[in-house]
């Protein structure tokens, strides 16, 4: 059974949906007790950093989270999910995330011929071999939306990157940790199937 984590916004229910639809029991919560009896959980995230961490912060869910994620089991972060396991975002001065790993989370630069927000398909370059990619072919194409993006420290937790005027950590796979900068619910197939992949692993 997958937890997906409310925190009062976020892409909740298209996330619930795409899981149903591979077949998974989920269900969403913001409850402590709820999250950390599950098996695996999700955390998505649609809106700003700063104000997601107030919300966080005012449904307790920021040190649940941090508890879910050192009792080992599979975690996953979507979009906003996988900036919030940083410190800190240029989107939100003074804000602080859940410090899970060292990086910089950074404004997208203007370019000629780029539009901020990245919106739309991008293909990614995947770095090294991972579970969550489990069955996907080379170059993947997936869904993007968002103005701000991870460059991490260690290049050893990227699984893959993508390019939009930069270079941009677009997916994470550390031990138990999971996260991915676009929308695989909004991916199509191949987002399907690297949610399948994490319900693999969630299932053992």
């Amino acid at each position: 059974m997958i937890a997906i984590i409310d925190y009062g916004a976020g892409n909740i229910q298209s996330v619930s949906k795409a899981l149903k639809h591979i077949g998974c029991e989920c269900f969403i919560t913001n409850k402590r007790e709820e999250i950390l009896s599950a098996d695996g959980a999700v955390l998505p995230g649609v809106g700003s950093f700063g104000d997601t961490v107030d919300s966080m912060n005012k449904f307790g869910i920021k040190e649940t989270v941090r508890e879910f994620i050192k009792s080992g089991k599979p975690f996953l972060g979507i979009c906003l999910g996988l900036q919030l396991l940083f410190l800190t975002s240029e989107e939100s001065e003074g804000a602080e995330g859940l410090d899970i790993f060292g990086g910089k989370i950074k404004k997208i630069p203007a370019a000629e011929g780029l539009k901020i927000p990245h919106m739309g398909w991008n293909s990614l370059n995947i770095k090294k071999k991972c579970r969550l990619f489990e069955g996907i072919e080379e170059n993947p194409y997936v869904y993007f939306v968002h103005s701000y993006y991870l460059d991490a420290d260690d290049k050893s937790i990227v699984a893959a990157q993508t390019e939009y005027g930069v270079t941009i950590d677009a997916a994470i796979e550390s031990g138990n940790v999971f996260a991915t900068q676009f929308h695989p619910e909004k991916s199509g197939e191949t987002g399907l199937k690297i949610l399948k992949n994490f319900a693999d692993i969630v299932e053992g």
